[in-house]
């Protein structure tokens, strides 16, 4: 499993050990986990003006997240995409995006790309090799706007998935 940061752990004695800070865990000081090849789990972040709208996919804070694990596993209330990491291509920070274009469960009309989007501040782009089952959809490509983006990417990066960070102004990854 992870260890926790905070008393008798730094980053640098982690780093030695080497453990990398890949995601935010619920009851830890400061959000961070330290993890080697472990679980994490990502919150997908909800907007406070979002969550009326949310409220009609289902999606509330406890059943909103990215989970790295065996599996890539993202639920946004009652949806759900599950795939092995053997078949995520890559993956990409982008945003922020305008809300209207962001919030909810969408499709993307042009790509059949979908987001679980709780905000509009940014999300990770992550790319299937073969589409992934969706209840009747075949999707190409999941975004999802969890609170630590950089995080995600690096937990994703950790088991040798390529991606980059494609935000203006944000430091590469």
């Amino acid at each position: 499993m992870g260890i926790r940061r905070g008393a008798g752990s730094s980053v640098p004695e982690a780093a030695a050990r080497g453990m990398k800070p890949v995601g935010r865990a619920r009851g830890s000081d400061d959000g961070r986990i330290l993890h080697g090849m472990g679980a994490a789990r990502f919150p997908i972040r909800l907007g406070a003006r979002s969550r009326p709208l949310l409220r009609l996919f289902g999606a509330r804070p406890d059943n909103s997240y990215v989970d790295v694990d065996a599996d890539f596993d993202a639920r946004f209330g009652r949806f759900r995409v599950t795939t092995p990491f053997d078949n995520i291509a890559s993956w990409r920070i982008e945003g922020p995006w305008r809300w209207i274009t962001a919030v909810g469960v969408r499709r993307s009309v042009r790509h059949g790309d979908v987001t679980f989007g709780g905000n509009h501040r940014g999300g990770v782009r992550v790319d299937f090799r073969e589409p992934v089952r969706l209840s009747r959809l075949h999707v190409p490509a999941l975004y999802v706007t969890v609170e630590d983006m950089e995080g995600l990417g690096g937990a994703l990066a950790a088991r040798g998935i390529p991606g980059e960070d494609v935000r203006k102004g944000a430091r590469p990854t």
